[in-house]
């Protein structure tokens, strides 16, 4: 076990029970305990200062890593264009597969290399939100005809230094484009970082994807740096359009 780890929980055994449900998602205080061969109270001990500390919720009898699902009751927002309707909500374990689906679709051909990356993370880690003293993830989904097609995520920093900042991406299925998708995604992330105190979001696409930048330009971000040919896509090199927004 890292010490650095170690030291960050205060015990090896709260690192374990953190890192199972990481891994596993939403269980009962009881199972964990079990997967893990620790006695009850132990296991309740643990949890309570995990609880305590902001690394863990529990609700309905689970415990589970992230945000507490309860701060965002009653707050999907339903919308309707044209003829879409649609919903935006924050992210589940449930979402997972969906999402990623989505932001494969979004970003296939090289057209979004952050969020492709972002995409890959969320796979590997079976992890949709995160939420401790080294890292926080946010995820929030627009839902129509019961499909995921767009989303928006925010990500801090591990650095201290950086908590002030977080990272953004953001993406619409093609099929739901211009109906006011991306933009309500972007609102409702601008909400939330503000109310977190974040006070500057930044997000890189190539220069390739046009559309991108004119879309967070149309929205009041400002471009900060090109890094040229930074991006290799296919045999092409691509310059990096660095976009900053400032809460």
């Amino acid at each position: 076990m890292p010490a650095q780890a170690i030291e960050a929980f205060g015990h090896e055994d709260r690192e374990r029970i953190y890192e199972y449900l990481t891994a596993h998602g939403p269980a009962d205080v009881e199972s964990v305990g079990e997967a893990l061969g620790l006695d009850a109270s132990g296991i309740r001990h643990h949890v309570a200062i995990l609880k305590r500390d902001g690394y863990l919720y529990e609700h309905a009898g689970m415990v589970d890593v992230g945000f507490d699902p309860t701060e965002f009751e009653g707050e999907e927002r339903s919308f309707s264009a044209d003829d879409l309707e649609y919903v935006i909500r924050r992210a589940g374990h449930g979402d997972l597969g969906p999402l990623v689906d989505a932001m494969r679709a979004v970003t296939e051909g090289g057209s979004y290399v952050v969020a492709e990356s972002v995409a890959d993370i969320i796979d590997y880690e079976d992890v949709v939100l995160q939420h401790d003293a080294l890292r926080s993830r946010m995820v929030f989904v627009a839902v129509a005809e019961e499909e995921v097609v767009g989303w928006v995520h925010l990500q801090s920093p591990e650095s201290p230094r950086l908590h002030h900042t977080a990272e953004l991406t953001v993406g619409v299925r093609e099929p739901y484009r211009n109906h006011g998708v991306g933009s309500h995604l972007l609102e409702r992330a601008l909400e939330w970082a503000e109310a977190e105190g974040f006070e500057k979001l930044y997000n890189s696409v190539p220069s390739s994807n046009q559309a991108a930048i004119d879309f967070l330009e149309s929205h009041d971000w400002e471009v900060e740096a090109v890094r040229e040919d930074h991006y290799r896509v296919d045999d092409d090199y691509v310059d990096e359009v660095m976009m900053a927004y400032r809460l």
